[in-house]
């Protein structure tokens, strides 16, 4: 009977406040962007002072921290890293994501003590091209997004036992090979391969003949343009036991750009999930329809198990051609920095927040907990830091107590309100 090892769970976070939320709601690593050098350069990214603080919340909580470098590099972006990386040796993350072979080679040289783990930018798609990084001293390559499971297996029974294979389980899908697109640096000037993609896969599109200048022809039913290169997201809560046999030793969601509602949800229910199969298949197994419930909580694009299960789908099954938009089920309100029973004066189950989407006194809102569960709340007082009484939030980013009409409530548990019963208030 072979050996099943318990795969980590590898969450995103684009800034502290993420950061903190993946950690507490179920991570065993995080990955993250610095000021530089990241795929994600419209994320938030973090300063120094908050990639130290980050690492030391991290580890504190026995969390691994992997910060990207993972930039197709030019010579320009070469200028700095030694700095760069040398910086990144005295925070000391517990991993390096990179792509690019040069700069491989100057963190190797520079911080040779942090391990580095091969990028899926770089293409990593047969057993050959594992062997070749871990021979140049990579502990783990992410596998490319086109690989199918079977395919992965085979990697996994030809490479070292002691190098690690990651691969993505959940988020959005790129139209381009690996994610190493040309689209936005042609129309729009951004090279996404140096984290600027401006995501034009998700644009409308029409189709015109060569010699009928202006005579644009949709290429779908409707009229609202063609969505052609909008790929569904990936989901694979239902086959981790098919991951699991694959010999999979991280599992990847992808996701630095989300807020940290999606982070905590996404983390909860997929450590549920890993934790409830391993713990007894049967129950995972019971417990399917919780999972997808949870993850449809989330904002999605309608979802795919992409290239996982190989042969030639139907591109309906992989791509959207009618829209772009997100679905979405939970607004996210902010999540609970402070818990106190008495504020301005007043008595009562107060917690402190900074505000995200509008809500008001007499809501009935959610309390996101670690354990899996959804507590229903309702507002009753909402109260601005100086204790001047509100009616409703219609601020972001303000900072506010709100007495609730219960107890339970603790630091980090996320709020949350039903779409659906926050459209059917009238304002």
């Amino acid at each position: 009977m072979k050996m099943i090892r318990k795969p980590e769970l590898l969450i995103p976070a684009g800034s502290l406040e993420v950061l903190r939320e993946a950690v507490i709601y179920g991570a065993d690593a995080v990955y993250i962007g610095g000021d530089a050098y990241g795929l994600r350069a419209k994320a938030k990214n973090f300063s120094p002072e908050e990639m130290a603080e980050g690492i030391a919340f991290a580890h504190d909580h026995g969390v691994k921290v992997h910060v990207t470098a993972n930039i197709l590099a030019h010579n320009e972006d070469l200028e700095g890293a030694e700095a760069y990386f040398a910086e990144l040796s005295k925070l000391g993350p517990d991993a390096l994501i990179i792509a690019d072979p040069g700069l491989f080679s100057i963190a190797g040289r520079i911080c040779p003590e942090i391990a580095i783990h091969i990028s899926t930018q770089a293409n990593n798609t047969n057993y050959e091209t594992f062997r070749f990084w871990y021979a140049q001293g990579a502990k783990r390559a992410v596998c490319a997004r086109e690989l199918s499971l079977s395919e992965i297996r085979s990697i996994r029974d030809h490479i070292p036992e002691d190098m690690e294979v990651e691969a993505f389980i959940h988020g959005s899908m790129c139209i381009s090979y690996s994610g190493r697109c040309l689209l936005s640096s042609f129309l729009a000037g951004r090279d996404a391969n140096r984290g600027e993609c401006t995501h034009p896969c998700r644009w409308k599109y029409h189709v015109m003949e060569e010699t009928r200048p202006g005579e644009y022809y949709p290429v779908e039913e409707n009229d609202r343009g063609t969505y052609i290169f909008n790929s569904k997201d990936l989901c694979m809560i239902e086959y981790i036991p098919e991951m699991i046999d694959a010999g999979i030793d991280s599992f990847k969601i992808e996701g630095r750009m989300k807020n940290a509602a999606y982070v905590a949800a996404m983390a909860r229910t997929y450590r549920i999930a890993i934790d409830d199969f391993f713990e007894d298949p049967e129950k995972y197994r019971k417990k399917l329809p919780y999972y997808r419930e949870e993850i449809a909580r989330c904002t999605y694009r309608r979802y795919t198990t992409g290239f996982y299960f190989g042969g030639r789908k139907e591109a309906s099954d992989t791509q959207i051609y009618d829209e772009s938009t997100y679905i979405s089920e939970a607004v996210y309100l902010g999540f609970v920095e402070e818990v106190t029973e008495e504020f301005a004066g007043r008595k009562g189950h107060f917690i402190r927040i900074t505000q995200k989407n509008k809500f008001r006194v007499g809501d009935g809102i959610e309390l996101m907990k670690t354990d899996g569960r959804n507590l229903s709340v309702k507002v009753l007082e909402i109260l601005t830091e100086d204790g001047v009484s509100r009616d409703s939030a219609p601020h972001a980013k303000e900072k506010l107590y709100v007495r609730l009409d219960s107890g339970g409530a603790v630091k980090y548990d996320i709020l949350r309100m039903n779409v659906q019963e926050k459209e059917g208030k009238t304002e």
